[in-house]
């Protein structure tokens, strides 16, 4: 989960119910009992989820597959009737709902019926936007809805630094559709959504830091976060995306002047027992590292959550997870226990 301040940890913790607090505290158990036992033990249900409203994008930022329209799964729209019934299986226990995976989820028309449907059941939501969809119209149901947490990315302050990366984004849609979300809480009266301007820094803007934080000073965001950017091809780094300023680097130069990830690879990962990711055409898979969903551990749409959440696909996986996290491809570049977003 991203960074919390203390007006959105206040929203989140109201979301907070009895059942829900003694289901994390079964799953924070069974996660510190498989560590000391090297096998696991799952106790509870997922205290967090991500559900993909899409796989399309309007955008084709260079280290993103669904920029790159290079999945080799199936690209399609979630849902809204294969949402609910898989949402009213698992609300009483889950405290937070990211609504993204791959894709843009303003794409979807029914995201926002979704959003508001979640919202109903006493679930924190969360979504991420590149903002080219928040018209005026779009800003206001979007505030309607309850969602309580919007992400706009946003990694430049100027047309031709933002497009470095952003490749056929535009700018002053970006800053219309914030200033949009503004503009409606304020006449609505809402505290939510949470607006948060993330600057993904790479090469091409890390010159721009401080003019972000001014910009979303003036547009009157509720956070500026600074994201460190995954580099798939980390050691070549082919696009020279990772900035020179290390503090906003996944990556450090290892023994044999290669980079490689700052975590390292140790056997363990809080993911796999807290969260999940289901795809939108309910493929379950372990972490949002499995953009391509190659680690395909149930479907949802022959097998009903629970039974997905503890079946024989998990337990293979957690196991090999807790003695050899290094021979899993997606694990290879990934940052848990390291943190991605810094001030």
């Amino acid at each position: 989960m991203p960074y919390f301040n203390l007006s959105d940890s206040i929203n989140l913790l109201s979301k907070l119910t009895f059942k829900r607090f003694w289901n994390g505290v079964k799953v924070y158990a069974s996660f510190r009992i498989s560590r000391l036992l090297r096998k696991p033990v799952q106790w509870g249900m997922p205290i967090s989820i991500s559900f993909e409203p899409t796989t399309s994008c309007n955008l084709r930022c260079p280290e993103c597959p669904s920029g790159l329209r290079e999945f080799t799964r199936p690209t399609g729209m979630l849902q809204k009737d294969f949402f609910t019934e898989t949402i009213d299986e698992i609300a009483p226990e889950l405290l937070y709902l990211i609504f993204y995976f791959q894709g843009e989820p303003y794409l979807n028309p029914q995201f926002l019926e979704m959003v508001q449907y979640a919202n109903k059941k006493g679930i924190y939501t969360a979504t991420s936007t590149n903002a080219h969809y928040l018209t005026d119209e779009n800003a206001r149901k979007t505030v309607e809805s309850g969602l309580d947490r919007l992400i706009i990315s946003i990694d430049g302050t100027s047309q031709d630094v933002y497009q470095q990366y952003r490749v056929g984004g535009k700018l002053e849609k970006v800053i219309e559709g914030a200033s949009n979300i503004v503009k409606w809480k304020k006449q609505l009266k809402s505290k939510t959504p949470f607006v948060f301007f993330q600057f993904l820094v790479v090469k091409p803007n890390e010159h721009q830091i401080s003019d972000i934080k001014k910009l979303g000073k003036e547009i009157g965001v509720d956070q500026v976060r600074f994201k460190t950017a995954q580099i798939y091809n980390y050691e070549e780094d082919p696009n020279n995306l990772i900035p020179t300023n290390k503090k906003y680097s996944r990556y450090k130069t290892g023994a044999n002047g290669k980079m490689k990830v700052k975590s390292g690879l140790k056997n363990h990962c809080w993911k796999l027992w807290h969260a999940n990711v289901i795809t939108w055409d309910g493929l379950v898979v372990p972490c949002c590292f499995d953009k391509d969903a190659m680690h395909q551990l149930g479907n949802l749409k022959t097998q009903s959550f629970k039974e997905t959440w503890k079946n024989n696909n998990y337990h293979q996986f957690r196991t090999e997870l807790l003695n050899s996290r290094k021979n899993i491809d997606i694990c290879s570049n990934c940052s848990e226990g390291l943190s991605v977003w810094e001030d």
